[in-house]
């Protein structure tokens, strides 16, 4: 997959001098939400941004905790869900580099109501909701920029319900390999490509609204009309196009 800013800006060992306000403010300038802000308002962001080192499988918040900023993922993957008594999870996202989560929360002033936990080892940027309600308060285009952001997330919400209430099993994950093919920004050779998946086939299954029995006998009416191959975590598609087409029909 493509190596994006925030990871290029992270790929070097950290060090001393990674913690400096220069470097905090480059890595901001890739924040979505604070695209466009002068250096000036990033460096005020800096003064409330602490940096998270998490190993894989640590938790960053649960249910209930108290929400003091968001996160911005900087390299690895953060898993968001529900888990209920029984211990039955719901992930209902996975976030990647350049992608931040909590800030609707923060807004509310209300404790998490999901929990975060590393599917990888991770690095994270926490930005206390302090320095955000600042520049709330001096300017009014953040502001817009911020409901914005907020807009894009909902409309994202209602597209997942739309994707659980109307497609099938099998039309989800046709689309989900698709979407992830197109995100890897790789071309295929005369129309063959591979996926490697970004975490375990459970995980994904969750967030897909499918049990992971329901999602691996998917993927194996896909291999038996030809349509993929499955190799592990790697998805061969030797003709994305006949994918497109057909693969959520067949």
């Amino acid at each position: 997959m493509p190596v994006t800013a925030i990871e290029r800006e992270t790929s070097a060992p950290p060090s001393v001098e990674e913690h400096d306000t220069g470097h905090v403010c480059r890595l901001l300038a890739h924040v979505p939400l604070l695209e466009g802000l002068t250096p000036e308002e990033l460096a005020r962001f800096a003064r409330g941004v602490r940096e998270q080192h998490v190993d894989r499988g640590a938790v960053l918040f649960h249910r209930g905790d108290p929400c003091h900023g968001f996160h911005l993922v900087l390299c690895g993957q953060i898993k968001l869900a529900f888990t209920s008594a029984e211990g039955q999870e719901k992930v209902i996202e996975i976030m990647r580099p350049g992608q931040s989560f909590g800030e609707a929360v923060m807004f509310m002033e209300k404790p998490y109501f999901v929990m975060a936990q590393a599917l990888t080892e991770s690095r994270l940027l926490h930005i206390a909701k302090s320095v955000v309600f600042e520049e709330m308060d001096r300017d009014p285009t953040f502001c817009r920029r911020i409901i914005a952001g907020l807009s894009h997330r909902l409309h994202h919400l209602i597209a997942d319900v739309e994707t659980y209430s109307l497609l099938s099993g099998r039309e989800r994950i046709v689309g989900y390999l698709l979407r992830e093919e197109e995100s890897s920004g790789e071309p295929g050779l005369c129309g063959r490509v591979s996926i490697r998946l970004p975490t375990s086939k459970g995980t994904i299954a969750s967030r897909l609204n499918l049990t992971q029995e329901h999602f691996s006998r998917i993927l194996h009416e896909l291999a038996e009309a030809g349509l993929i191959v499955v190799e592990g975590r790697t998805i061969h598609i030797p003709d994305i196009e006949r994918l497109r087409t057909t693969g959520a029909r067949y």
